[in-house]
């Protein structure tokens, strides 16, 4: 199947000739065909061995986590009841945790619906799948959309040129780039600024920065503030976020398991004024060693590790002279 705005489509130029010239790119990507169940594909039955991720996945080390499959697992004879979505080439469009599930067990065969489609329209259509909620991530679905930026900008520039504007030209007008993250943003089902903050990341965040950006560990917001430190700055507010963010876990999981109301206070500690005053007789060696930690949860409470209250000394009453 051919689209409009598709490889075989620009080259020969043709469904473009006497368009307006000032159209959004996205005219150049219509609603396709298979969107829209027109095309229900071909049932085919293929072996584990004849499928194969699509290109973009495989760059980016797109992987099926370990939890997706081992609930797939559950379902058992279940899992595969719905055919997985391939191109002619055998490229996975939708299914890569039911494809992988097989492999792993040694399934002989599994059901198939096949497209006809490009690389590039396969990509589009894996991304759409993807923007459900239990799919890639932001941050994985821009990396993939990204993918489709170079040919985004070919018909750009292409159209500016039938426009009569900035002939012989390859560089985009200012509104002809931004027409292109808004499709880019428009395609992985994101926001402009975040598209924008992708590519400055993927210029000068480390390799560790991406792969926790990938596995959703942290936003993307997040990563573009710590995009301007040095290299081992990233690592070091990386590894900070990643402690704080696990003691507070810990923290939120031990005191789910009791209402604080109902713990009880240790004898030689009658009030917050008394915890204050021991505190207060702390010395500063014995500060560095104490952690604080801002936890989220309703009213005001606060909660001493019996190795802190065990390390305080007891509180001395004021001499009067």
């Amino acid at each position: 199947m051919t689209l409009v705005g598709s490889k075989n489509a620009a080259a020969n130029g043709s469904g473009v000739s006497g368009c307006a010239t000032d159209r959004p790119l996205s005219f150049w990507f219509p609603e396709p065909e298979w969107q829209h169940g027109d095309n229900p594909g071909q049932p085919v039955t293929c072996r584990p061995g004849e499928l194969r991720p699509h290109p973009s996945c495989v760059r980016l080390c797109l992987t099926v986590p370990a939890s997706k499959l081992s609930a797939l697992a559950e379902k058992g004879e279940l899992a595969f009841r719905e055919p997985l979505v391939i191109t002619r080439e055998r490229i996975i469009i939708d299914g890569y945790a039911r494809w992988e599930l097989a492999r792993l067990q040694g399934r002989g065969t599994l059901p198939c619906l096949q497209y006809e489609l490009t690389e590039e329209e396969a990509l589009r259509w894996l991304i759409l799948r993807h923007c459900r909620a239990n799919g890639l991530n932001d941050f994985c679905r821009i990396r993939l959309a990204l993918d489709l930026e170079p040919c985004l900008k070919e018909r750009a520039v292409s159209n500016q040129r039938l426009g009569g504007r900035m002939k012989g030209s390859s560089n985009l007008t200012e509104d002809a780039a931004l027409d292109v993250r808004k499709t880019i943003a428009s395609a992985a089902a994101v926001s402009v600024g975040n598209v924008t903050k992708v590519k400055q990341l993927i210029g000068t965040a480390r390799s560790e920065l991406l792969e926790a950006l990938r596995g959703g560990e942290i936003s993307i917001h997040q990563a573009w503030k710590w995009r301007t430190e040095s290299p081992e700055r990233q690592t070091e507010a990386l590894t900070t976020y990643r402690s704080e963010k696990g003691v507070s876990k810990a923290i939120r999981d031990l005191i789910s398991r009791h209402e604080p109301s109902s713990l009880p206070t240790p004898p030689d500690l009658e009030s917050l004024e008394s915890l204050v005053r021991r505190l207060s007789q702390l010395n500063a060696d014995d500060c560095i060693s104490v952690n604080l930690s801002v936890i989220r949860i309703p009213g005001k409470t606060i909660f001493v590790t019996e190795e802190l209250l065990q390390s305080l000394p007891p509180h001395q009453e004021s001499m009067l002279t």
